[in-house]
């Protein structure tokens, strides 16, 4: 059975704070932990009100403090927001102080609104052009120095913290095969080239000294709840803020509603953007997300969970957790 893994974006439900969030996204951590999810990522977004990991070298620290065996890394950092040295010295920095559990998913896109990305004080038109160039930049500063390298990542130099380049696109699933690393897809939001971009990354994928074959990931929206309706209900949290995000009033995450207050144009733009979804009962969430990985092969699923309810967020990571024992049980008889 391929492993399951979290997508925590540290969300900040209606009346609560971005600390409640952080203890929140703490107590998740530990839960999975002990429910046997290999990794736990955190994901750069700003000026988002309902989302807390904004810092997100520094919620993964908190994690990782917190946690003692599970991946901890980020899915992802924004790139172009970021001089690569600075970066490298983040988490090389979370990876001596936390050795062999830290992950590096970096993504293309400014995770942001386009004023907000002018706040970050970097060129957004010219770094998103370099970034193939500052992932391999990257991998030097994780590399063991050369002679004459003026310019080296302390912490950092020769660590070898595991790249991975995140995309909802083909550009980042050539750009993953091109340089041999792995490569996890944003289909839990932007479902629309999953299975072209799986094809495009392992058809030409080139091995590398940091991966041999390819290695693919999957993000998968977990609703899962004791019945279908209990399920669909918490899943009306996501589509409010869905809706929100699209109108250009992102806010926290809404307490779910018996029924969606949006036009039907809305309604189905939302219901294709989180199409990549399980949301259910165990044996609905079983059916489909076994669907999910006979369609796309993945190595690996990473699970994300957007629920304003903190304990029944906890329950339907458990519920999965419980999927993915019975789906391994009946592979090995």
């Amino acid at each position: 059975m391929i492993p399951f893994s979290v997508l925590d974006l540290s969300p900040v439900p209606v009346g609560k704070t971005p600390a409640d969030a952080f203890r929140q996204t703490l107590d998740l951590a530990q839960h999975v932990e002990r429910w046997g999810y290999r990794r736990f990522w955190l994901a750069e977004h700003h000026n988002m009100p309902g989302i807390a990991s904004a810092a997100t070298a520094v919620v993964i620290g908190h994690v990782a403090g917190g946690t003692k065996t599970i991946r901890v890394g980020s899915g992802g950092i924004m790139l172009p927001n970021h001089a690569p040295l600075v970066v490298a010295e983040q988490f090389g920095t979370l990876a001596s102080l936390y050795p062999d559990r830290i992950d590096l998913g970096l993504g293309r896109a400014p995770g942001t609104d386009q004023t907000t990305a002018h706040a970050l004080r970097r060129d957004l038109h010219g770094s998103a052009e370099r970034f193939p160039d500052d992932v391999v930049e990257l991998q030097r500063y994780f590399a063991e120095p050369v002679a004459g390298q003026r310019v080296r990542a302390v912490p950092g130099a020769g660590l070898n913290v595991p790249i991975w380049l995140l995309g909802s696109s083909l550009f980042s699933a050539q750009l993953a095969a091109a340089l041999g690393v792995p490569f996890a897809f944003a289909s839990h939001f932007a479902p629309d080239y999953l299975l072209t971009a799986l094809e495009v990354y392992r058809s030409q994928f080139r091995p590398s000294a940091a991966l041999a074959k390819p290695y693919a990931i999957v993000g998968v929206n977990l609703f899962a709840a004791d019945t279908d309706a209990e399920a669909a209900r918490l899943f009306t949290s996501l589509q409010q803020q869905f809706v929100a995000l699209r109108r250009g009033t992102p806010g926290q995450l809404p307490p779910p509603v018996d029924r969606l207050e949006a036009s039907e144009l809305e309604l189905a733009g939302v219901k294709h953007s989180l199409s990549c979804a399980a949301i259910g009962s165990p044996d609905t969430v079983r059916a489909r997300l076994e669907s999910i990985i006979a369609q796309t092969q993945a190595d690996e699923l990473i699970l994300t969970a957007q629920i304003y309810d903190h304990a029944a967020r906890l329950h339907s990571f458990e519920i999965g957790a419980a999927v993915r024992d019975a789906m391994a049980a009946a592979a090995a008889d």
